[in-house]
């Protein structure tokens, strides 16, 4: 297999990194950013014949041929660029798939399925943790009941050593976490996809081991799966997990209108935007590069034989502290390089542009997961 890494970033590295050290059978891994150096870093940080090539994302004639190189691509770049990037890997018969990030660009990216399908390659968007890894044990938790009632999908990343106020530190880029806390989260209600604001629904819930944690609602975290459980399933929804109280600290930061970007206020003679400015502020006050944890719950409810039974998925990852791999970023690039991995061995549902839940084999999944020390502990409960 040569697989193709875009993007030299925190995922960037962790994808190469698993496709380096936890996967056997790959013949070339390219790590390419924009900066060479960042993308030389990586290679050598990593080792085992990983190269470095130079490339801009926009620069369509150039990624061509560097696709044409490889099997399979793993987006980490911005989620702007990947719809072009998708008919890029369809006209140079390359799989792709990509950590994904605004719905609407997923959606442009789900239509080009009949040019996939021709090209006889998988269009895969939205495969890092969430969206990504929790839709593919959403639908394993799905197949084992008759019928399905409701999903609910809880997922945070948060520091092991908390600093107040917010009692967070930036895993990702902050502009993709305002994004998330202010924009609409679809869901399913009684059937129905509706919106719900985010940063509301506020619920406590508890994992062994951590002190107090909360849930809430925030956009993005269920991707396609309104659209895959249309009428399959009551209720859907996820929430972002997170220590308590930073919902209500966060959520008045934004009832002041610090992340508003319509309108300029003037500072000193200087225009400038509440959102930007307040997003220069996180990025110099919060910490980052931290140890780190990532929590994932998982929760189906519905009837099995007749039986009304809930099913419960729940992970707790830590920082990889000998490899200086935050459990963030094995959370978000394991699962992208697993799947690229699987759309070249033919492992996928079929060739065409498709949702992670639809194109990926829960139960082979899994077992990639656990090869990496990715544990999940599993309960079936009647209720």
């Amino acid at each position: 297999m040569k697989i193709l890494v875009l993007g030299a970033g925190r995922m960037g590295f962790g994808a190469a990194f698993d496709l380096s050290r936890n996967s056997p059978g790959i013949e070339l891994i390219t790590v390419a950013d924009r900066d060479v150096s960042i993308a030389t870093q990586v290679a050598d940080a990593i080792g085992g014949g990983v190269r470095a090539k130079g490339v801009d994302a926009a620069d369509s004639d150039s990624v061509a041929a560097l696709f044409a190189e490889h099997d399979a691509v793993i987006s980490c770049v911005n989620y702007w660029y990947n719809a072009n990037l998708s008919r890029i890997a369809i006209e140079t018969g390359t799989h792709f798939c990509d950590l994904g990030g605004n719905n609407y660009v997923v959606d442009e990216q789900l239509g080009l399925n009949h040019s996939a399908e021709a090209a006889g390659v998988n269009i895969i968007p939205d495969c890092g943790l969430a969206p990504g890894m929790v839709s593919i044990l959403s639908m394993h938790g799905f197949k084992l009941f008759d019928s399905v009632e409701s999903i609910g999908i809880r997922v945070g990343g948060l520091p092991q050593n908390p600093k107040p106020p917010l009692d967070y530190q930036l895993i990702f880029s902050v502009e993709g976490l305002i994004n998330e806390y202010i924009e609409v989260a679809r869901v399913i209600r009684n059937g129905k996809i509706v919106e719900v604001d985010s940063m509301t629904e506020l619920e406590e819930l508890a994992f062994d081991g951590f002190p107090r944690l909360e849930a809430f609602q925030t956009s993005g975290g269920t991707s396609t799966l309104p659209d895959t459980f249309k009428g399959k399933v009551h209720n859907l929804d996820y929430k972002t997990i997170r220590y308590a109280g930073h919902c209500h600290k966060f959520k008045a930061m934004i009832d002041m209108g610090l992340c508003r970007s319509d309108e300029s206020v003037v500072v000193d003679g200087a225009s400038v935007t509440p959102r930007r400015f307040f997003a220069n502020l996180l990025e110099a006050n919060l910490p980052a590069d931290e140890a780190d944890y990532v929590l994932v719950r998982v929760m189906v409810s519905g009837s099995i034989r007749g039986v009304r039974k809930r099913y419960t998925m729940d992970i707790v990852d830590r920082m990889d502290e000998i490899n200086g791999l935050s459990s963030m970023m094995r959370m978000t690039a394991f699962p992208a390089s697993i799947i690229s991995q699987m759309m070249v061995a033919g492992e996928t549902s079929g060739p065409g542009a498709m949702p992670q839940e639809l194109a990926i084999d829960s139960k082979r999944f899994i077992q990639e997961l656990s090869r990496r020390d990715i544990v999940i502990t599993e309960s079936l409960q009647e209720i």
